[in-house]
């Protein structure tokens, strides 16, 4: 189950490189679309930072260093 976890969070972490990269290239295009499509880029790269979080979470259950009550 953790390594499942480990590999989610690593696929959630290029996820989040990519779309920055995306968002990057973006800021040089000059069309009028170019306002609107970085503001759903920088919606997306949150999503899957939140994404990569809740991994980082779950790893830190599964792996023990997390704990609920007492």
């Amino acid at each position: 189950m953790q390594s499942f976890l480990t590999f989610g969070f690593y696929i959630a972490l290029a996820a989040i490189v990519v779309v920055l990269l995306f968002g990057i290239f973006n800021l040089t295009r000059q069309d009028a679309n170019q306002a609107s499509r970085s503001n759903k880029l920088m919606r997306l790269r949150v999503i899957f930072q939140a994404v990569a979080i809740a991994f980082l979470v779950l790893i830190g259950i599964v792996a023990g260093a997390i704990k609920f009550g007492g």
